[in-house]
């Protein structure tokens, strides 16, 4: 088998998404994501201009050597760009090899080691009460699992809350909009906020933050030290993780489960957390981290420090990245959580998949593949439109912060 062509993909359906499709001359064909959110042309054209030329003509099989030459051969290595252009055409060979072996591309990978694939989905709300009702309500769609996310009295916007409570999508502007932001107030906040919703919700739901990276190890370490007593499932990005070592701070205070590493491309960008067993879940993707391939070695050694997985799942990855990290999570031993964001009408309609959603769990499906496909006549509706995520200022004197 060859591979014959390959094309990039650019679509809008209420957000951009890049899709590598790779064909073959026996007439399968794979997909992979390849979107970066709000840098999603810089990936389109690093595919096009450098990754496509190099796929002709090579057997679409050797999924291992060709990674190994798109990461190698490049002389640059690691960074958002390149790594999501290599998960592109990882997850699409991946899809090829399982399609022409007839299975799910879980049993490529060893098999089931699960039923079904425990996800979380976002409440959020203007104020507390807007939040408890929207996790109450997520209880009530059969979530065994939910992050809350709340505004804060005194701060015009907040992560995680937009317009509405269920479709979030923060890259909302042709150039990026402004947020304000105030630790004391959200220090403040918080653990207010967990003492109602764990009260409204009882013991037996699995609760979750995002602080999105904005504290200092130490303000990290005084959250989840008062977050202790509602007994979340786990407090992500707590800070900015390219100093490891905050990490170890965090740790000497709480006893708060911690996950990071949604932004991470490379084992090696969390190769001391996991070593050093600073956090508890590692939030690595298959479109940021290099697909399925370099995601196994992830896990792989995190595995060895009791790390489980907890994959980035927002609407900022594609269906095609949701259907393989499903088929990943149902393989992989040590399992932890996927986040899942479901998303909107006209995406599920260019991107239609296996994977269902039922009494909080999910399963990719038993279609040969991943089980992602594309319409392209679909796609085409829906130009991209360009759209920058926010930035964020101290609200008292406006010094650029951690978005």
């Amino acid at each position: 088998m060859k591979i014959t062509a390959a094309r990039v993909i650019v679509c809008s359906p209420g957000r951009n998404f890049v899709t590598l499709k790779i064909e073959t001359d026996e007439g399968l064909t794979g997909i992979g994501d390849a979107t970066l959110n709000g840098r999603e042309l810089s990936v389109a054209s690093y595919l096009d201009d450098h990754v496509i030329p190099c796929l002709i003509g090579r057997d679409p099989h050797q999924i291992e050597d060709i990674w190994q030459y798109l990461y190698k051969g490049a002389y640059w290595r690691r960074g958002p760009v390149t790594m999501s252009a290599i998960a592109a055409v990882d997850t699409a060979l991946w899809d090829i090899k399982a399609k022409a072996a007839g299975l799910p591309l879980y049993q490529l990978l060893g098999g089931a080691s699960r039923t079904g694939v425990m996800v979380y989905g976002h409440a959020n709300g203007r104020d507390t009460e807007q939040t408890v009702d929207e996790v109450l309500r997520y209880r009530d769609m059969g979530y065994k699992a939910i992050r809350a996310q709340s505004g804060v009295p005194g701060l015009e916007k907040v992560y995680g809350v937009g317009k509405s409570t269920v479709f979030y999508e923060p890259a909302d502007a042709d150039l990026p909009s402004e947020h304000d932001w105030s630790t004391e107030k959200y220090l403040r906040h918080t653990p207010q906020l967990f003492d109602q919703v764990r009260a409204a919700v009882g013991p037996d739901i699995h609760l979750l933050h995002d602080v999105h990276h904005r504290l200092t190890p130490i303000e990290a370490a005084r959250l989840g030290k008062d977050l202790e007593p509602f007994r979340l499932f786990w407090m992500e990005d707590a800070t900015p993780a390219e100093n490891q070592d905050a990490f170890r701070l965090i740790r000497q205070h709480t006893t708060t489960p911690l996950a990071v590493g949604e932004v991470f491309n490379t084992i090696w960008d969390c190769k001391g957390l996991i070593e050093n067993q600073l956090i508890d879940y590692i939030r690595t993707t298959v479109v940021h981290a290099g697909g399925i391939t370099h995601l196994r070695r992830i896990a792989d050694l995190a595995s060895l420090y009791q790390v489980r997985t907890g994959s980035h799942g927002a609407t900022d990855l594609s269906p095609v990245c949701m259907g393989a990290a499903l088929h990943f999570d149902l393989w992989v031993p040590n399992f932890g959580i996927q986040e899942y964001m479901r998303h909107t009408d006209e995406t599920d309609a260019v991107f239609p998949h296996a994977y269902t959603f039922q009494d909080g769990f999910m399963h990719p499906g038993q279609v040969p593949g991943h089980g992602v496909t594309i319409d392209e006549a679909v796609a085409a509706k829906f130009p991209y439109q360009r759209a920058y995520l926010p930035v964020n200022r101290q609200q008292h004197d406006g010094t650029l912060w951690n978005w």
